[in-house]
């Protein structure tokens, strides 16, 4: 008999969550509505990211920073960062007259 009880409690939760669709009736005009407008085109407008930065002036910028600093660290620090760059040949040169 407790088990008739339980196995018929577990079969009316389930099918209470099975059909939550119609429990809950308000949710459906939002949600055609949301669907109107995608279709549409009307809806909100999807966030845009902001295009990648251009590297080149990225490491341009540091440089002129280290410029500005004037300091054989902030140029050896460039130096670290961009080695391989042709800022940083002149950021050696700039190092090299720092150290006379």
């Amino acid at each position: 008999m407790k088990l008739l009880r339980l196995a018929a409690a577990v079969l009316g939760a389930l099918g209470a969550l099975a059909g939550v669709d119609h429990l809950l009736p308000e949710e459906h005009p939002i949600m055609a509505r949301n669907a109107q407008a995608d279709e549409t085109g009307k809806g909100t407008p999807a966030r845009s990211v902001p295009p990648a930065r251009d590297p080149a002036i990225a490491v341009a910028e540091e440089y002129e920073i280290a410029r500005r600093k004037g300091t054989a660290e902030a140029f050896e620090l460039f130096i670290a960062r961009h080695g391989d760059d042709p800022l940083a040949e002149k950021a050696r040169a700039e190092l090299k007259r720092l150290s006379r």
